[in-house]
C-alpha cells in the first residue's frame, strides 16, 4: 500500500511540472509575436496601436499625383466647368474659322456631300489664366479637353461625322495667359444638300454647311464668324471630277426652334458648276448619232422592207437603252431634267422616221391598189398618138425628164408597171379618154407621189432636229 501511494505522489508531481514549462514557452511565444507586430505596425504607420511609442508615416509619391502641373496650374479642381464662362452674365461669344481640306464627294442620288476640314473656336474663359512671365500659351491634347468648358457645335443636316483619331485624336487645345483659349479639331462630315436636278447636266448647284450650338441659345452664347469671309480658307488643290468649285462664301442667321429658341448658325456655301465633256461623250453625242443613223431610211428603196425595218426598230431601241443608262444614276425626282427633254425628243425624232416608213409602205399599197382598178375601167389606149413622147410631156404628166430619170424603178412593179401608170395618168389627161371614165374623185385623183415623202422627209427632219438643238443649248448653255 505504502509503494501505491508513493508512485501516486510521484505521478501529480511529474504532470505538474510538464505544466509550468508549457506556460512558460508560450508567454515567451506570445511576447515574440507581439513584439514583431508592433515593429510592423510601426513601419506601416498605423493609427490603430495605442501605444505611446512614435508612428513614422511613408511620404507620398507626387509622380502618382491625380493632378498634374498644368492642371494645378489651370486650377482645374477650382471651378466648375459644367457651366458656360460668366454664367448668368451676359453670353459669351464664340468666334470660328474654318480650313476646308478636301471636298471628297459630292452626290446627285442621296443628294448629299462629303467635306473634311479644321474647325477652329476661340473664346475666353478666365476660368483658366494663368501667370506668366512671358505671356506663352500652353498646348494640350484631347484629354484636358474632357475636363474643361468647350462649345457644344453641330453641323446641322448632317448625316454623318466624326473626329480622325490617326495616329491619336486629332484635337488641339491652346490656353493664353489672359484665359483666351483656342480648340481646333479635324472632322469630316457628311451633310445633306438639296439640289435642282431640272437643268441636269447643265446645272450649278450651291450646297451648304450649317454649324449650331446645340444646348447653348442667342442668351448664352454668340456665335461668329471670327474674320467674316476670311474666316472661310480653302486648298488651291482642291478639285472634282464632275465639277468645277467657283467659289466659297459665308453668312450668319438665326434659327427659331419652337420649343427652345433662337439659335445663332453659320453658314458655308459654295457653288459648284458641272463639267459638261462627260455628258456630252456619254449621252448627247451617242443620241445624235442614232437620230442621224435613223435618216439613213430615207434613202433607202420603200420596196426594201428587210432593210428599213431593222434599221428603225435598231435605233429605237438604242435609244431605250441610253434613256435607261441615264436614268440608272440618276434620283427618281417628280420634275423633268433637261437631259431627259433631250433625249425624249431625240427618241421621237427615231420613233417618227419608223412611222414614216409605216405611212410610205401604207400609201403605195393604196396606190397600187387603185391604179389596178383604174387598169380595169379605162378603155384601150391604143388610139393615142406617140404615148412615148406624151408620157414625158411635162404638160401632160407633170414630170419632166429630169424627174423620171431620176427618180428610176422607186414604187414601180417590175413588169411594165411604171409604164402602165404613166399611161393611165395620160389617158386622164386626154379629154377624148377622160370623158368616156366616170367621173370619181378616187379614181380622177389617185397619183400620190410616195417617193416625194421620202424626199420631204429628208430635208424636214433634219431641218426640225437641228432647230430644236439651236432652241436647246440656247435655253440651257
Amino acid at each position: 500500500m505504502q509503494v501505491d501511494a508513493v508512485l501516486v505522489l510521484l505521478c501529480v508531481w511529474l504532470a505538474g511540472a510538464a505544466g509550468k514549462v508549457a506556460q512558460s514557452r508560450g508567454h515567451k511565444l506570445e511576447t515574440y509575436k507581439q513584439s514583431r507586430m508592433r515593429r510592423e505596425t510601426r513601419m506601416d504607420g498605423g493609427g490603430g496601436h495605442k501605444s505611446g511609442g512614435p508612428i513614422y508615416k511613408r511620404s507620398p509619391d507626387m509622380t502618382k499625383s491625380p493632378m498634374t502641373k498644368s492642371e494645378q496650374l489651370l486650377r482645374i479642381d477650382d471651378h466648375d466647368f459644367t457651366m458656360r464662362p460668366a454664367f448668368g452674365g451676359p453670353p459669351i461669344p464664340v468666334g470660328v474659322d474654318v480650313q476646308v481640306e478636301s471636298l471628297d464627294t459630292i452626290s446627285e442620288v442621296d443628294m448629299d456631300f462629303t467635306m473634311t476640314l479644321y474647325l477652329r473656336h476661340y473664346w475666353k474663359d478666365e476660368r483658366l489664366s494663368f501667370p506668366s512671365t512671358n505671356n506663352q500659351s500652353m498646348t494640350f491634347d484631347s484629354r484636358l479637353v474632357k475636363k474643361i468648358w468647350v462649345p457644344d457645335m453641330f453641323f446641322v443636316h448632317s448625316k454623318r461625322s466624326f473626329i480622325h483619331d490617326t495616329t491619336t485624336d486629332n484635337v488641339m487645345l491652346r490656353v493664353y495667359p489672359d484665359g483666351n483659349v483656342l480648340y481646333s479639331l479635324r472632322v469630316t462630315v457628311t451633310a445633306m444638300c438639296n439640289m435642282d436636278l431640272s437643268r441636269f447636266p447643265l446645272d450649278t448647284q450651291t450646297c451648304s454647311l450649317e454649324i449650331e450650338s446645340y444646348a447653348y441659345t442667342d442668351d448664352d452664347l454668340m456665335l461668329y464668324w471670327k474674320k467674316g469671309n476670311e474666316s472661310l480658307n480653302t486648298d488651291d488643290r482642291i478639285s472634282l471630277s464632275q465639277f468645277l468649285i467657283q467659289k466659297f462664301h459665308t453668312t450668319t442667321k438665326l434659327a427659331f426652334y419652337s420649343s427652345t429658341g433662337w439659335y445663332n448658325r453659320l453658314y458655308i456655301h459654295f457653288t459648284l458648276r458641272r463639267h459638261i465633256f462627260f455628258f456630252l461623250l456619254q449621252t448627247y453625242f451617242p443620241a445624235t448619232l442614232m437620230v442621224m443613223l435613223s435618216w439613213v431610211s430615207f434613202w433607202i428603196d420603200r420596196r426594201a422592207v428587210p432593210a428599213r425595218v431593222p434599221l428603225g426598230i435598231t435605233t429605237v431601241l438604242t435609244m431605250s437603252t441610253i434613256i435607261t443608262g441615264v436614268n440608272a444614276s440618276m434620283p427618281r425626282v417628280s420634275y423633268i431634267k433637261a437631259v431627259d427633254i433631250y433625249l425624249w425628243v431625240s427618241f421621237v425624232f427615231v420613233f417618227l422616221s419608223v412611222i414614216e416608213y409605216a405611212a410610205v409602205n401604207y400609201l403605195s399599197t393604196v396606190q397600187e391598189r387603185k391604179e389596178r382598178k383604174l387598169r380595169e375601167r379605162l378603155p384601150c389606149t391604143c388610139g393615142i398618138g406617140n404615148p412615148d413622147e406624151m408620157m414625158i410631156d411635162p404638160q401632160i404628166t407633170g414630170y419632166g425628164s429630169m424627174d423620171m430619170n431620176t427618180t428610176g424603178n422607186y414604187g414601180m412593179p417590175e413588169n411594165g408597171g411604171r409604164q402602165e401608170r404613166m399611161m393611165a395618168q395620160v389617158a386622164l389627161n386626154d379629154p377624148q379618154i377622160a370623158s368616156q371614165v366616170k367621173p370619181s374623185r378616187g379614181y380622177v385623183n389617185i397619183w400620190i407621189d410616195t417617193h416625194a415623202i421620202d424626199k420631204y422627209s429628208r430635208v424636214v427632219f433634219p431641218g426640225a432636229y437641228i432647230l430644236f438643238n439651236i432652241i436647246y443649248w440656247s435655253i440651257y448653255s
